[in-house]
């Protein structure tokens, strides 16, 4: 089985990317000081100068595998938790 990394409803990107940097945020996985520079490649050019909602940037590349893991688990964990709410499944 093979992977894909294309974008279902690309009018979501900006609110996926957005939780991507407050959960990451929230695991202390930010610093200040890096400037715009320090965003990995792959977002570079949407994100630019953008900065976590703590204030400081991710160095997605400094990252441990653990700790993006950890970032993707719990933002699976946030949308499926909206999806059980709008379905009305607790």
């Amino acid at each position: 089985m093979s992977r894909s990394n294309k974008v279902v409803v690309p009018n979501c990107k900006a609110a996926l990317n957005q939780m991507k940097y407050e959960i990451a945020a929230e695991l202390g996985l930010t610093s200040g000081g890096y400037g715009g520079a320090s965003h990995d490649t792959e977002f570079a050019g949407e994100l630019g100068g953008t900065a976590s909602a703590a204030g400081g940037s991710v160095q997605w590349s400094n990252l441990s595998t653990r700790q993006a893991g950890s970032v993707g688990g719990e933002i699976t964990k946030r949308l499926i938790a909206q999806a059980e709410q709008v379905l009305g499944n607790y």
